[in-house]
């Protein structure tokens, strides 16, 4: 998994927790839909952290909870 694996799957993971639909988190987030759907269906290749920042506010979680995680705390090393 790379890290924009890791973006999407813990994206996804809340949304299901919470059962919010893209459009949902939209209107959360005032991230437009589209933005999301990029991230969700791999069309975005560099999510921006002000766009997960905007994601993390409409979660309601910073961006601390976003990040530790299981999907993040597994990615190897980019640099070795």
């Amino acid at each position: 998994m790379d890290m924009i694996d890791a973006v999407k799957m813990r994206l996804m993971k809340l949304c299901n927790e919470r059962n919010i639909s893209i459009n949902k988190l939209a209107t959360l987030s005032a991230v437009a839909p589209s933005s999301i759907k990029n991230i969700f269906y791999g069309k975005s290749v560099n999510p921006k952290l002000q766009t997960i920042k905007m994601l993390c506010d409409g979660l309601d979680i910073t961006l601390a909870e976003f990040f530790d995680c299981e999907e993040f705390n597994e990615l190897e090393q980019t640099i070795k």
